[in-house]
């Protein structure tokens, strides 16, 4: 049946435009357009019209109406960073990093992502599914209305299939907005050790045809940074994803100045990704661009890492977004709240900022700006409705809590 909602008494309608943008830079993250007293009409899967109640249509009777008094409407989150397809988890890992491990070290252990391509490369595509279904409905039910996801942890031609797999699967059964990323250079396996070059041609000489065969990814990633891919097997590798119509996204200076943000630039990649270790070299090259600046701030924080400079990167005119890098080893969470949270209280982000960077900058980060990420006539009705809260301030300061009260995707009912 068609869907045709009516959301009225709104105490705040967040994040609305007229004139839509594809994202928001420098200064203007500090402003957030917001109606209060408002009402919002939903027809089938989109936004039809909102305004203030004053204005509001003789429509009642004619949709399903739902008095958010007290509430605030959101549009949801858009996570443009995940690995939430994985077997397993690794808080064996987290002890070790307690102890004083860096993740460098617990790398050369035999942990972290090569931990998790071992757990996997056992794993039925069943069950990883099954596993990463449950994630999937745990961040819906948290505001996220699309999500990026990421191979990765299969680090040979039939395992990173297999999560592909497992990805367009849950693009198929789930109301996720969901976006593949192909990572097959995540990390070096084993049995490439000392043969780092060969990895990489086989990366590129039969993971990529077999992926673009299959049509399982929109973008291609790679990790470029210490330990891992050098900028040179980077650029090989963004050329033969180019060649098949992948899209590149970046892991980049996440460990020192990797020279990933340089690559990115150069390659048009849609965005760069951790950015611990920023620069004035960096600012300069992503202020001549189009590609997304995001921070991972859940991963800093269980890491322990130096948080990226977010005020001197806006400050030079920069737009941010956050994801939540949702991974087994160094970001067991996807709550996008709690990557708002971490941003205003780790990075000085005002709360106008952080909901800009968990929104509209996140979905440019996607390729998804054009149809969400904020509240415009015509855009598709992912939103949510909080509970009663006094301010926006609210939803990054009580960062332990669930205010979240009913979830809208598709211009449908979630919860």
């Amino acid at each position: 049946m068609p869907s045709r909602i009516l959301i009225k008494n709104i105490k705040a309608l967040v994040q609305t435009e007229i004139e839509p943008r594809k994202k928001i830079s420098g200064k203007e993250m500090a402003h957030l357009n917001t109606i209060p007293n408002a009402y919002l009409i939903i027809e089938n899967d989109r936004i039809k019209e909102f305004g203030k109640m004053d204005a509001m249509p003789d429509v009642e009777g004619q949709y399903k109406s739902i008095d958010a008094a007290g509430k605030f409407v959101f549009p949801s989150f858009c996570d443009s960073h995940t690995h939430l397809v994985y077997a397993g988890s690794r808080e064996i890992e987290y002890i070790d990093k307690i102890k004083g491990l860096s993740y460098e070290e617990i790398a050369k252990k035999g942990g972290g992502i090569l931990n998790s391509s071992k757990l996997l490369n056992k794993a039925s595509e069943e069950s990883l599914y099954q596993q990463a279904l449950e994630r999937v409905n745990e961040i819906i039910s948290q505001g996220t209305g699309a999500v990026e996801i990421k191979s990765g942890y299969g680090l040979n031609t039939k395992a990173e299939i297999k999560m592909l797999r497992v990805i367009k699967r849950l693009k198929e059964t789930t109301p996720l907005i969901i976006k593949s990323t192909f990572l097959g250079a995540h990390a070096v396996p084993d049995e490439y050790k000392g043969k780092q070059a060969q990895y990489v041609d086989l990366v590129i000489n039969e993971m990529i045809p077999t992926v673009a065969e299959e049509g399982l990814a929109d973008f291609i990633d790679v990790f470029c940074d210490k330990g891992f891919f050098t900028v040179e097997e980077t650029e090989k590798m963004l050329v033969a994803g180019k060649k098949y119509g992948l899209l590149p996204k970046i892991h980049a200076n996440e460990l020192d100045y990797s020279g990933g943000v340089q690559i990115g630039v150069k390659h048009k990649a849609l965005s760069v990704d951790h950015l611990e270790y920023i620069g004035n070299a960096e600012i300069e090259a992503l202020l001549k661009s189009d590609t997304m600046p995001v921070i991972l701030p859940g991963a800093a924080f269980f890491l322990n890492m130096p948080y990226s400079p977010v005020r001197k990167m806006m400050n030079a005119g920069l737009p941010i977004a956050i994801a939540s890098d949702y991974n087994p080893g160094s970001s067991p969470s996807g709550n996008m709240k709690l990557m708002m949270s971490f941003a205003v209280v780790n990075y000085k982000m005002t709360t106008e900022e952080a909901i800009n960077a968990v929104t509209l900058n996140s979905a440019y980060a996607m390729g998804i700006s054009d149809t969400v990420g904020s509240i415009v006539p015509g855009k598709i009705a992912n939103l949510f409705i909080t509970k009663k809260i006094p301010s926006i301030e609210f939803m990054p300061y009580a960062y332990g809590s669930n205010l979240i009260d009913s979830v809208i995707l598709n211009g449908k009912i979630i919860f």
